[in-house]
């Protein structure tokens, strides 16, 4: 090669490289949000494993209602009560409502002065008082017909008592009547979306602003988060360059502030904030309700897995935090005002299923 075809080779690598340079700036600038808040800070932690009250196996999912803290122990097949400050008071033995002998809690909601829990092995939703007495109990059977379900991850509730579930395997979010009577769906059974609003990847968690009734999705394996109103019509989504849906295989940018690797449980905060877990990430992010990023918080596990598996906000502001990885449960706490610009971190990790299933895509 000539003098002259090493100039133009030399030439078109640097445009290629101020090209690249450029977009990934452009990236930044125009799809990467600032944080607005400082992180929460980590005040109190407890549990360890084991079968015994207050220690756990599998710890999922997490609410908070009435001054208790709910917290779904999954392979100890019971749900765990605590205090806010996380002293033992009681435990619910969640039984079978199915053909397995034994169930498995996945996301916690409280809603009113009720307990929504999605049981997944088992394919029902159980409704409890906020002491522990069983109320009712929808599904039982795997199906995907109306007001049936295939492993359902999160479950809670309007104020008029109406029911909304995650279907996960059904690829949908279910409507339901207080009773458990079948009212309308958003998704195609059975049948992954991707890009298209209103459309789900394995959707894991919901939760539901009592105040205005619009209904939160984590869309699990999409990355994002869908929000719909009361009556099940798309509002807007969020997480990554216009919500888009980016193939596992090339997710590097989830670790971004604003985007997600798999966000498994999600919950309102007091004054209407939503908060995430994002799991893969080990990390909490916060967002208002229009899904304009605040903050994120986190830390990476101490054992083999993720250190983040579901959140519950409460009312006094504290937010409680399931660590799977290393067995406990966290309570973290707002610090008082930023003082700084925070940086989000990129993450190449490997995906991984959630509890029971494959990730595909």
């Amino acid at each position: 090669m000539g003098r002259v075809g090493r100039k133009i080779l030399a030439w078109t690598g640097g445009v290629l490289g101020a090209l690249a340079l450029l977009i990934a700036a452009s990236i930044w600038l125009f799809f990467v949000p600032s944080a607005k808040e400082l992180p929460y800070r980590l005040v109190a932690s407890w549990g360890g494993l084991g079968a015994a009250p207050g220690q756990f196996d599998g710890p999922n999912g997490i609410a908070v209602g009435g001054g208790r803290v709910y917290v779904a122990d999954s392979l100890n097949h019971r749900i765990q009560i605590f205090d806010s400050q996380g002293h033992f008071l009681s435990d619910i033995a969640v039984g079978p409502q199915g053909l397995l002998p034994k169930a498995r809690p996945m996301n916690l909601n409280v809603a009113g002065d009720k307990l929504y829990v999605a049981d997944y092995w088992n394919d029902a939703v159980q409704v409890y008082t906020l002491d522990g007495r069983l109320l009712r109990a929808f599904g039982g059977k795997t199906g995907s017909g109306p007001g049936q379900f295939h492993a359902p991850g999160g479950a809670s509730a309007k104020p008029d008592g109406t029911i909304v579930v995650a279907d996960f395997y059904n690829q949908r979010v279910q409507w339901l009547s207080s009773g458990g009577a079948f009212l309308r769906q958003v998704g195609v059974t059975g049948q992954k979306g991707f890009v298209a609003a209103g459309r789900f990847n394995y959707p894991t968690d919901v939760a539901v602003d009592p105040g205005t009734g619009n209904v939160y999705v984590a869309d699990g394996y999409n990355d994002r988060i869908q929000v719909f109103d009361a009556q099940g019509r798309f509002l807007r989504m969020w997480g990554g360059a216009f919500g888009l849906h980016l193939p596992a295989a090339i997710n590097f940018l989830g670790g971004l502030p604003g985007w997600f690797r798999t966000p498994t449980s999600i919950a309102i905060g007091p004054h209407g904030d939503v908060f995430v877990a994002d799991q893969e990430n080990n990390r909490l992010q916060k967002f208002t309700a229009a899904g304009r990023f605040l903050t994120a918080f986190g830390h990476p596990p101490r054992a083999p897995g993720y250190s983040v598996g579901a959140v519950a906000a409460a009312a006094g502001g504290s937010v409680y935090v399931t660590d799977p990885a290393d067995q406990r449960v966290e309570r973290w706490v707002r610090r008082a005002a930023l003082r700084a610009p925070l940086a989000g971190a990129l993450h190449a990790r490997p995906r991984m299923a959630a509890p029971g299933s494959e990730r595909s895509h």
